[in-house]
Parts: structure tokens; sequence; C-alpha cells
């Protein structure tokens, strides 16, 4: 792309401003500025004009859950289908890796984060120990595909070589970049992170298959015969991935996905909710939950919304395949944006000053015909790190790992 053309894409979006420091730039910089407008769609920005329609929720009602009871009568039968899906090559795992470890106070990829206090036990080592029990437990190692970011792919794929993938095959392993979105002020004028970087966040969980399309990873996979993807956040140290039983509950239900779920803890517990909206399977964020969903009770007189999600799903691919022919909604989600102020100096603001764009898993659930809710004890499955101390954090992780045998 040449100047006049990047002026040109620049200026039909109202964002010539992100040229402004182009002439100081050293030519490298500025082929690496003019790349970087290229493959950045502006188009999203125009989802801040439809942000209160995008949010609407449908008419909500419950979405019953397969409780552990009722797990455990089966748990021998669902384990061995599972077992054999995965045998067989049916079953591969996305972990969901673009992120970084700023909310902890660090400047690396949040899996790099180091949680152990007599030796080093990082984010991404729990989380391959997890997948290293599956793989002894069904004698296969299953397709583990890594998406990362811009902000931190070489970083990324650096540290699981220089620790071997803690054991994992590496011949089983793939890697691919989420697609990012750019970052811009209320009004809609893109941030610069620095004079020749475009401000960008990655595009939200629910890209994780486009970008999977976009790196011609989603083919190769169905060319292996993977017909399940189990879709798994990087900040939950203690989940199960590629879990038989729950593989093997969802193909026996019949349904096209599953949703790993677990009974909340409190009414307002900050997870989203599995609900029908508007007849199909959803997720009501915790945020949108009113009194009168949270006190809602089902025929039994426990809480109808009672079971929130852990972002741990099971894809069946033919699924994903057709829902590429719809995009999914854009959310405008108010963040704190560091920035490049008007004096040539990088801004980090104490509040939310702007807006990122991204699309979410929930949406592409709402999208499917059918999804089995199937809960685990969050005792054992629900210890995510999304703070340093408090609440979902370094040290409620660090406690819980202890809690379950885990030598930190």
């Amino acid at each position: 792309m040449t100047y006049n053309d990047a002026y040109e894409k620049l200026e039909q979006h109202g964002q010539t401003h992100l040229l402004r420091y182009y002439d100081e730039l050293a030519p490298d910089a500025q082929a690496k500025l003019l790349q970087q407008i290229a493959v950045t769609s502006f188009d999203v920005l125009s989802s801040i004009e439809n942000r209160a329609i995008i949010d609407q929720k449908g008419v909500i009602s419950p979405l019953k859950a397969m409780e552990i009871p009722e797990i455990d009568i089966r748990r021998d039968e669902f384990t061995a289908i599972g077992s054999a899906a995965i045998r067989a090559g049916k079953v591969g795992a996305v972990l969901l890796a673009g992120g970084m470890g700023t909310r902890l106070g660090s400047d690396h990829p949040k899996g790099m984060y180091d949680i152990g206090l007599t030796r080093s036990v990082y984010i991404f080592q729990r989380l391959f120990e997890n997948m290293l029990d599956v793989a002894a437990q069904t004698a296969t190692f299953f397709p583990l595909y890594i998406m990362t970011s811009d902000k931190n792919h070489d970083e990324t794929t650096a540290f699981l070589a220089k620790h071997d993938y803690f054991g994992y095959d590496e011949g089983k392993i793939t890697f691919f970049k989420q697609e990012m979105a750019p970052a811009s002020d209320y009004q809609g004028r893109v941030y610069l992170e620095d004079k020749g970087t475009i401000s960008t966040s990655p595009n939200g969980n629910g890209g994780f298959y486009a970008s999977m399309h976009k790196w011609g990873v989603a083919e190769a996979a169905k060319a292996q015969g993977v017909e399940w993807l189990n879709i798994f956040a990087v900040d939950n140290v203690l989940q199960r991935i590629c879990d038989p039983a729950f593989i093997g509950a969802t193909i026996d239900s019949g349904c096209v996905a599953g949703a790993k779920v677990v009974k909340k803890n409190a009414r307002d517990e900050r997870v989203g909710a599995m609900c029908l909206e508007d007849g199909r399977p959803s997720i009501v964020e915790y945020y949108d939950m009113t009194d009168e969903l949270m006190d809602a009770v089902d025929e039994k007189g426990d809480p109808a919304y009672n079971f929130g999600v852990i972002l741990n799903y099971l894809f069946r691919v033919s699924a994903l395949d057709a829902h590429m022919a719809k995009k999914l909604p854009l959310h405008v989600v108010e963040k704190k944006i560091a920035y490049l102020g008007d004096d040539g100096s990088v801004v980090h603001p104490d509040a939310p000053n702007g807006y990122k764009y991204e699309c979410l898993v929930l949406d592409m659930i709402h999208d499917l015909d059918s999804c089995l809710p199937y809960e685990v004890d969050r005792t054992h499955e629900f210890a995510p790190i999304k703070n340093l101390t408090g609440i979902d954090s370094v040290e409620s992780a660090r406690r819980m790992c202890r809690e379950a045998g885990i030598v930190l």
C-alpha cells in the first residue's frame, strides 16, 4: 500500500490523523504503518452507533443444565464415548491466548505469568499439565491450536518452545494469530499507540474460528478428521481440557455444542448464566441480570439461572462452518486505552477513555440450535485469574491449586 492509498482509505473513515507523524518515521517504520493501515478494518467503528441495538436482549427463559448427580450416574458411559472420539482423532482443542498480563502487573503474555511459590509454575504450564492428564488417560495427544495475537505471538511461541511445551507433543501443536481491531476514543477517533503504530486490541474470543480460517488452520483441522473443537480460556488454571466425559455427554445429547458450567456461589456472581433467549441457547451476562432473573426459581425451588459459564466450550465443527456464513455482532466495550498524546508522549489513563471492539463466544452460542450446559465442580475446575488479588485472582487461584494438591 502506498502513502496515497493509505490516505485515501483513512479519509473515507475520518482517520487521516493516523498519518500525522509519517514524515518523522524511518523508512521501515513507514512501511510498517502503511501495512497496518492496509490490513485494519475501520468498519468496526460504525458499531458505536448501533451499540444499544447490539446489546439488546430478547426474551430470557431458563435452560436446564445436566447436573453432577445425573452425570455421575453415566460418567463411565460418557467417558468411553469421549475417549473413543479423542482416540479417533475427532477432537481438537483451541487455547485462546491472545491477551497480555497487564491486569496482573505484567508486560508479558498472560500465560507466562508465574503463580508458583516455592518453584516456577506458569499459567501455561498448568494448562499443559491438565492436557497431559487427558493424553495419558486416552493414550492420545489430541491436536492443540493456540491462538496468539500480534501483541504476544513471538514471545508466546518462544516461551513454549523454551519449555519444550511442558511435555506435550510439539507435532500436535499449531499456532495462529487472532485478528485485531482498532481502539478509539468515544467519538470513534482511532488512537495511536506510538507515532508509527495504530492502537489495536484482539477482536474478542468470538473471533477464534474466523481467525482459524484466515490462517488456513480450520481447513487443515478438518482435513485431519477433527469434528469437534474444545475452546478454552488461558486464565483458568484448574479446568480440564478435552475432558472425555464432557465430550461424551455432548455427543450423546445430540447437541451441536456443550458449555461447562458451575453452580453460582451467589445470585449476583460476576459470571454469565446459561439460558434461552427467544427460544435459542444463550448466555445472559452478569451485568444484564435483573433482580427478577436473579430471584426466579425453577420447579424444585432452586434459582432458575444458577449455572455460570467458565469459557470452556465444545463445538461441532460443521456447526461452526455453517455459522461462518453469518456475521457476529461487534460489542463496543469501554476500556482504559494507552494512547499518544498531542505532545507526542504516551498517556496511560487512570479511567476508561474509549472503546475496544469485540465479538464474543456468547453470540456464537446464541446462533446455534442447541447447547448442553454441563456442570462441573467449581472447586476442581474453576480457578480463573483475572486480578492480582481478591476475587478471581492470583491469590484465589493459588489457594485452590493447593487445595487440589498441586505443589506451587
